[in-house]
């Protein structure tokens, strides 16, 4: 059953955020912000799968920084989808990240300010598919609340979530260790990202 975060991320608000998030002082960031945590990984990325890409502005930094890397993302707006798809770097799969069925697991699986307007009783299936599907790391880059807690989103309410998505992924999985955190401020000087906290998780299999 569709939920009524995804109809509204499908429709005319999805459909702004597009256009709130397209600029190339945002890529700069993203590449910034991807640069500093593969800095701690310690193997190849190969692949890596993308749930919630958007116009593809995180795969765009990923590309510059794995030339080589098999870059894959799902979008459920299509107007997005559209976007993503024109740049070319990338496979785009039009879909729910609530329904989507993947045919390969990823050396990287992540979430970018994604996982904060998935309706909480959806947030299972979500840590299921960011688990199932990789192979090696896993990278949450959310807003961080120590307890669950909704906030209003530009006038609307229960469309935005914070809590420990990291804290509760690993409580889900006994097999994954936490490799590195950290944080990005707003009014960061050079790149700034939107008071993001980061958690770099490992299989450990």
């Amino acid at each position: 059953m569709t939920t009524d975060q995804e109809i509204f991320w499908k429709g005319e608000f999805g459909n702004k955020y597009i256009a709130r998030n397209c600029s190339k002082e945002l890529i700069a960031s993203n590449t910034s912000f991807f640069s500093r945590i593969l800095n701690s990984i310690d193997s190849d990325i190969s692949s890596v799968m993308e749930f919630g890409c958007n116009i593809g502005a995180n795969l765009i930094a990923l590309k510059s920084l794995l030339p080589n890397s098999k870059l894959t993302g799902v979008e459920i707006n299509s107007s997005a989808v559209s976007t993503a798809k024109e740049w070319g770097g990338a496979e785009i799969i039009e879909d729910s990240i609530l329904d989507v069925k993947l045919e390969q697991l990823y050396d990287l699986t992540f979430s970018k300010v994604v996982l904060i307007h998935i309706n909480p009783d959806s947030l299972s299936d979500v840590y299921k598919r960011l688990y199932d599907y990789s192979n090696k790391y896993i990278l949450i880059a959310e807003y961080y609340n120590p307890t669950p807690v909704s906030i209003n989103y530009r006038g609307h309410e229960d469309r935005l979530f914070k809590r420990d998505f990291c804290g509760e992924l690993m409580g889900l999985y006994s097999d994954l260790k936490l490799v590195d955190y950290g944080f990005v401020y707003h009014n960061d000087s050079v790149f700034p990202q939107d008071d993001i906290s980061w958690f770099l998780m490992k299989k450990c299999i």
